[in-house]
């Protein structure tokens, strides 16, 4: 039966709304695929060598507070469905400068890291390839990627759709081949038992609190369903659909992977830092060409995650300017898209690609510290949103809890602890402490002005 829940349909100031041209095909692989970001593929090995097979401690740790997060989002983007996700969501439980700050702070991230993992696929193609320059290369990823999401909604879902069916198919082999390795009943292999997992804290508890952090921001990038909900045909089944299966999504590709890995190859293997944990795993297998074949799934993922961050950040900014908190040159829609606001998305993404090379020492590095606990800052704001927004719901329109978050309060409140407890470890880490500094001085300055301008709205009268 279809969804009685009304969908918010902002529309800019000449009456143009977003268009729904997302299939529940499309919703339902990118919610598959977006669990399997780039983070898995690339920023897993240097968590491995520090945490060695604790990693997968670290990585259950870390799901379990990301499920929770997204069982909150997942409650609030159902009953409210809005391309601003999280930051309509905290506008309307805590007010217009709580929208603001979030919103923004997310584009930021989004824009950065539309950059770094443009960076990231130059370099592998630029292997492939030695003599193409690789700003080339990103220049390329990024007119195709920009003009994608120019052109309409749909083409994202195609992309998306595609890219996740490669990255689902990919993972499923490696965990069938890992698993069969792991029997001994792999032809050519032999199983290496529990040979590689007899120190479950080779670096101690230093070692999993790295693995911990490291672990926590590889699962950025679930929240792109939720804003992606609100231009399909049926939200709100789309987005239970994807936070009730979360669950084990989390616990296969993430948790499942890692254990796989490390059972498979030794911790300290310099191949799991150099070439990746899953390029690592394949070789010992002795698979020919398994290698090459999943640095081409990583590169899938990087060029993935590129084009989920363009329509994101295209995404809530719209939603940001839609609600007056943007200039509003930045909301104009036409057939259906932001099309200035995938512009701006993508020319803020490519001048990040240019301070990676012209100041990469100071100017991209501060950009980096900067974006380096946004995501955490977020979580944070889902969760108070929630604990505000679900009283209401139960009290004004308890029919739009189509989704509803386990154990409410207690659970919400034990994931704010853990949120908590992630920026104190951030506090104590050398490698992280700035980064933590950084993300709440931007924080603190995005806050200030969202303040200022809600106070000059109420003086306004609007």
């Amino acid at each position: 039966m279809p969804s009685t829940t009304p969908v918010e349909t902002p529309t800019d100031t000449d009456g143009v709304s977003l268009s729904h041209g997302l299939k529940q095909r499309h919703l339902s692989m990118i919610a598959l695929g977006g669990v399997i970001g780039a983070g898995l593929f690339v920023g897993s090995g240097a968590g491995i060598a520090a945490a060695g097979p604790s990693i997968v401690i670290a990585y259950a740790l870390s799901g379990l507070l990301v499920m929770l997060v997204m069982r909150m989002l997942g409650e609030m983007s159902a009953a409210y469905p809005s391309s601003g996700s999280f930051s309509s969501h905290a506008e309307r439980a805590i007010g217009p400068w709580a929208g603001f700050t979030a919103g923004w702070a997310f584009w930021v991230l989004l824009c950065t890291a539309v950059g770094l993992e443009g960076i990231g696929a130059a370099q592998i193609v630029h292997r492939w390839l030695p003599g193409t320059p690789e700003w080339a290369w990103v220049a390329l990823f990024m007119v195709v990627f920009c003009g994608t999401n120019l052109a309409a909604v749909k083409n994202f879902g195609e992309f998306e759709f595609w890219f996740a069916a490669l990255k689902v198919g990919a993972i499923s082999l490696f965990l069938v081949l890992g698993v069969l390795a792991l029997a001994g009943v792999l032809p050519g292999t032999d199983s290496p038992g529990g040979s590689n997992l007899t120190e479950l804290l080779p670096n101690g508890g230093e070692g999993l609190v790295i693995g911990l952090l490291a672990s926590v921001f590889a699962y950025g990038g679930l929240e792109t369903v939720t804003i992606a909900a609100a231009e399909s045909q049926d939200p709100v089944r789309g987005v239970a659909r994807a936070v009730r299966t979360a669950m084990w999504r989390i616990a296969l590709f993430y948790v499942g992977s890692m254990a796989v890995v490390v059972a498979l190859v030794p911790w300290d293997s310099p191949q799991v830092v150099e070439d990746g944990p899953y390029v690592a795993a394949l070789d010992r297998l002795g698979i020919p060409g398994a290698g090459q074949l999943m640095n081409v799934v990583v590169l899938v993922a990087l060029l993935s995650a590129m084009n989920a961050n363009i329509y994101g950040a295209s995404r809530i900014g719209y939603s940001l300017v839609e609600r007056g908190q943007g200039p509003a040159w930045l909301g104009r829609v036409s057939g259906g898209v932001p099309r200035v606001a995938v512009l701006v998305s993508s020319v803020f993404g490519f001048l990040c690609v240019l301070l990676s090379y012209w100041r990469p020492d100071d100017v991209f590095a501060w950009l980096l510290n900067m974006i380096g606990a946004v995501i955490l800052v977020v979580w944070i704001f889902i969760a108070v949103s929630q604990l505000r927004l679900r009283r209401r719901l139960e009290r004004e329109t308890p029919e739009r809890l189509a989704v509803r978050m386990w154990a409410f309060p207690w659970l919400t409140w034990v994931a704010l602890a853990g949120m908590v407890t992630v920026f104190v470890l951030m506090a104590r880490e050398p490698d992280t402490r700035v980064q933590l500094y950084s993300t709440g001085a931007m924080t603190l300055a995005l806050a200030a002005v969202g303040y200022a301008w809600q106070r000059t709205r109420t003086r306004a009268g609007r």
